[in-house]
């Protein structure tokens, strides 16, 4: 008779409302708010144009949000819209929201890893870029509950810096400078540049199989990080336009240091320093959630199956969790970061139409699912070339390994 299969290790059920609550607010109150608004309204082309694509990019992660919240609710395992994808749709929709969601957000790691070496330590941002990979893979694999106190403790100070530089251009001067006019197709770019500052509340979805009553967690959890991240992003867009205007905002290599400097000088060092956190706070829960990820796909054998490892003592994807630092590491070693937004942006807005698909299963009349599905493809293809490209190339790729995945299955259970 044939040996019975071993069970796998399963992750300890650990968090509750509070920590996936401040695991949600630190991946999405993070390098975006500082970093994305240049790009952003460079698009978008004015003011009007800029909120307008706030307003887009809100309302496609709270659809996103909705149907993320449901599935796992209903699928609490570690991997997000690669589950919901797998069991939903069909194993290759589930592997295209796997491989997107990892070589997505492995881009963005090392683009957040090498933004906090450029504000913290602008001569050398690569080494402090391998220094915070290799710290942060270290809390990482001491278990999720050092990860949730990290996140909840960057998050304090990301909104306390936020506060700060909204109140001091509340009650600064106004020197903004317009641009000439909204560009309709540059709201829908817009919109996804700012989609990469909402995208990190799947954060709370991929670590599904850890956080404590995940049918009652998960559903309220995700919104309420939502919103108050979308009220943040909100309150901030106003102020950097009454402050430096859309023409000064899309020339900007750090907007919020410079609203700083037009408003309050002493401030810009606080807002370097919170960038910093900010920045980490993201990269500490990127890699925890890639490593979760890639430990979901490795159970499916989608992945080498010696990814799939669980500390006994910790209760952590050890293995996952090194491969992905690793990874992360080589990129910051050669990444360029022109572009790197627009291409995670784009395989993260993939991501979460295989999420919205899979949703749809659950309700086809429901409409949130529909037009979730709707606006990512559509954001998707309204980003720079370069963007689309590259992550039509990587899918093309990811495509190729899927078949040969699948094929090795076959021909070991004919």
């Amino acid at each position: 008779m044939p040996a019975p299969p071993r069970e796998r290790p399963h992750l300890e059920r650990r968090l509750g409302l509070p920590s996936a609550i401040a695991i949600g607010l630190a991946s999405m109150l993070g390098a975006g708010v500082f970093a994305v608004w240049a790009p952003a309204a460079g698009a978008a082309g004015s003011g009007p144009g800029l909120l307008a694509a706030l307003a887009i990019a809100g309302f496609i992660a709270y659809c996103n949000a909705r149907s993320s919240a449901r599935l796992a609710a209903l699928h609490p395992q570690a991997g997000g819209a690669y589950v919901y994808g797998t069991r939903r749709l069909h194993p290759a929709a589930g592997f295209a929201a796997g491989w997107a969601f990892l070589v997505g957000k492995t881009a963005s790691a090392a683009a957040m890893a090498l933004t906090l070496g450029a504000y913290l330590l602008p001569d050398h941002p690569r080494a402090l870029a391998a220094a915070a990979v290799v710290a942060f893979c270290a809390v990482n694999l001491l278990g999720v509950k050092r990860t949730a106190l990290a996140s909840a403790v960057f998050a304090a100070v990301t909104l306390a810096v936020l506060a700060a530089v909204v109140i001091a251009g509340a009650t600064g001067p106004v020197a903004a400078q317009p641009l000439d006019g909204t560009h309709p197709w540059g709201v829908l770019t817009a919109a996804g540049f700012l989609f990469f500052a909402f995208a990190g509340y799947a954060r709370i979805a991929t670590l599904g199989e850890e956080v404590k009553r995940p049918e009652w967690t998960i559903p309220r959890a995700i919104p309420i990080a939502l919103g108050i991240t979308f009220a943040v992003y909100l309150l901030v867009a106003l102020t950097v336009l009454k402050v430096l205007g859309a023409g000064t905002l899309a020339d900007s290599t750090a907007p919020l240091a410079d609203l700083a400097g037009a408003s309050a000088p002493a401030l810009k060092p606080v807002v370097a320093i919170g960038a910093g956190i900010a920045v980490a706070g993201v990269l500490l829960s990127l890699l925890a959630g890639i490593g979760r990820t890639a430990l979901a796909m490795a159970r499916d054998r989608r992945l080498p199956g010696g990814l799939a490892a669980v500390s006994e003592r910790f209760g952590v994807p050890w293995a996952a969790e090194l491969a992905a630092s690793g990874l992360v590491l080589i990129l910051v070693s050669t990444l360029d970061l022109a572009g790197a937004i627009g291409f995670s942006s784009f395989c993260v807005l993939v991501y979460y139409g295989v999420a919205n698909a899979a949703a749809v299963t659950l309700d086809r009349r429901a409409p949130l699912p529909w037009l979730g599905l709707a606006g990512c493809l559509l954001v998707a293809a309204s980003l720079p070339l370069s963007s689309v490209l590259g992550g039509l190339a990587v899918f093309a790729v990811g495509a190729g390994w899927y078949a040969f995945t699948a094929s090795r299955a076959r021909r070991a259970n004919p």
